[in-house]
């Protein structure tokens, strides 16, 4: 054996060429095997699957990057009864059911997609009671509850448990990305076969279709777990002076609670419960009622008839809350019809809150907001004009944090966001060490990146707005504290510099959702403060340079808390 080896060295190194087309020869005859194996239940294309193609091209603004519109599909291994599933405590299941329908788990490549979709969905009966697919309207949802949406990594199991741990009854998905939660239907129920898109973040799920909703309804483990989610308090206010179109649902509750009125107003689908002694109204925030003038708390401390030791306000003071019923008046977002030659800035220095502004700015007009960078992580999140080049003309405003004069000088407008750079430069840190809603872990707070970062960000929080005040065409400076605490005021500003119209009612729902998805939680606040003595003394100048930038312009300078630290 071993002087046949021998020989075939021999020879394969007189002729390498001969050797080399050996080698090839051999991974091919490999990758033909490999290729047989793992398509032998190619799925064929039929005419409705034609059509479904044809479906998704008309949305193809929400379609990923480099994603097939049709690929073929792998023959599944059926689950084995062993295999843990994960099962969410509100859940009912079903043992026997589930080791049922797990023996009928393959699916070859003779089912079609609708078919295949809808057996997995019997399959995950023991969590939730799958219902049907519905129809769906931008402008009139199914279910108009709290949404989100994740176009890399949504299943169903993810949307049913975020709408069940809120105290919703149904979750539906839609385009196989979008996830819905309500507590009633108001939709058509159409054919399952309309609801042929996968999920992002499994493929063996579907998860709606364009305009189209898998809805379930979810088994919670005791009736009594079947809650609302908590309300927001919104305030004392005074009664409005047409109450009839400022409240349009009212009911007299002689045994008035605060958990009854909102109950009554999350069942009834409005987003605000006001409570006025024994009277309940259920209403949206509009201009008879904008919640912008609050009053002393005090005059509306009247005991519930129903509790005693909540407030339920007066005839004449009405207390008000927040309910989990999302406003959807404000939810409808969509490229510019017409392609703009006005190219307008967001501006802002990393960490000055930019991608929240994009969030409010996309709300109150409801056109998509374009970036001149990419980022996934943010076109996952909704952001659809993150994927548009930024000079494409099609979304209403660039998000930058250039600060070079040539770059700068291409935009014909610009709303220029400013932060206190304490706060901006930990916010970018948190950023850049976890994510956009991450932290940074102690290793890096008190290792060598934080001085580092400091040290090199730090100017570069003075240049960005001095060099925006110096080159930058029609700037409006809005201040990220400013747009906290006057934000109907502040937006309405910075859509005015934008060319659109200013509509209250819409502005008056984004007051409502105003966080988005990209709010830090302050639970993880650092316990310290990390800037030393030298580093306060640094970013003490700059804070000085840019309020007298700011002055020397005529504009208001940097708010008091900037400084002293």
């Amino acid at each position: 054996m071993a002087k046949i080896i021998a020989k075939f060295q021999r020879y394969f190194r007189r002729k390498p060429v001969r050797f080399f087309t050996f080698i090839i020869l051999y991974l091919t005859a490999g990758s033909v095997v490999f290729l047989h194996a793992s398509f032998e239940g190619e799925h064929i294309v039929s005419d409705s699957d034609k059509s479904l193609v044809d479906g998704i091209s008309e949305r193809g603004d929400l379609q990923e990057p480099g994603t097939p519109q049709l690929s073929r599909v792998f023959k599944e291994a059926p689950e084995s009864p062993s295999t843990p599933r994960r099962y969410g405590p509100w859940f009912k299941t079903s043992g026997k059911e589930s080791l049922e329908r797990t023996k009928q788990g393959d699916f070859g490549g003779t089912w079609n997609r609708a078919l295949k979709g809808r057996t997995m969905r019997e399959q995950e009966e023991g969590r939730a009671k799958y219902i049907g697919c519905y129809m769906d309207d931008t402008r009139q949802r199914a279910l108009r509850g709290v949404s989100f949406f994740d176009y890399k990594k949504m299943t169903v199991f993810r949307c049913q448990d975020n709408c069940a741990e809120r105290g919703y009854m149904y979750a539906g998905l839609e385009f196989g990305a979008e996830c819905y939660c309500g507590h009633k239907i108001k939709a058509l129920n159409v054919s399952d076969s309309e609801c042929n898109m996968e999920c992002k973040g499994e493929k063996s799920n579907m998860c709606g279709g364009v305009n189209r909703l898998s809805i379930y309804r979810l088994e919670l483990t005791q009736e009594s777990a079947r809650r609302y989610g908590s309300a927001i308090f919104r305030g004392c206010f005074r009664r409005p002076d047409n109450i009839s179109l400022a409240l349009p649902v009212s009911s007299i509750m002689l045994n008035m609670s605060v958990d009854k009125c909102v109950d009554l107003c999350t069942e009834k689908e409005y987003p605000l419960a006001v409570l006025a002694g024994t009277v309940c109204h259920c209403a949206f925030p509009t201009t008879y009622f904008t919640l912008h003038e609050r009053e002393d708390e005090q005059l509306c401390a009247q005991k519930c008839t129903g509790e005693e030791f909540e407030s339920c306000g007066t005839p004449d003071y009405f207390i008000a809350y927040q309910t989990q019923v999302q406003d959807n008046r404000c939810m409808d977002r969509r490229f510019l019809p017409n392609r703009t030659k006005q190219l307008n800035a967001l501006a802002s220095f990393p960490g000055a809150g930019n991608t929240w502004a994009r969030h409010l700015i996309e709300l109150a007009t409801g056109f998509y907001t374009g970036s001149y960078y990419f980022d996934g992580s943010l076109y996952n999140k909704g952001f659809k004009g993150e994927r548009d080049h930024w000079r494409n003309g099609r979304t209403v405003c660039i998000k930058t944090h250039e600060s070079g004069r040539k770059e700068i000088e291409a935009f014909d407008a610009a709303v220029l966001l400013i932060r206190n750079p304490y706060k901006a430069l930990m916010a970018e840190f948190n950023r850049k060490y976890g994510g956009h809603i991450g932290f940074a872990s102690q290793a890096h707070w008190k290792g060598k990146e934080w001085p580092e970062f400091v040290s090199n960000y730090a100017p570069w929080w003075a240049t960005h707005t001095l060099d925006w005040l110096k080159y930058g065409k029609n700037v409006l400076v809005v201040h990220f504290e400013d747009l906290k605490q006057d934000l109907f005021f502040q937006l309405k500003r910075m859509i005015n510099l934008l060319g659109l119209p200013v509509l209250a009612d819409r502005l008056l729902c984004v007051e409502g959702q105003k966080d988005g998805n990209f709010k830090r939680s302050g639970l993880r606040k650092l316990e310290y403060d990390p800037y030393t003595a030298d580093m306060r003394k640094m970013i003490s100048n700059y804070i000085r340079t840019v309020d007298a930038a700011l002055k020397l312009r005529n504009l208001s300078g940097v708010p008091e808390d900037y400084y002293p630290r």
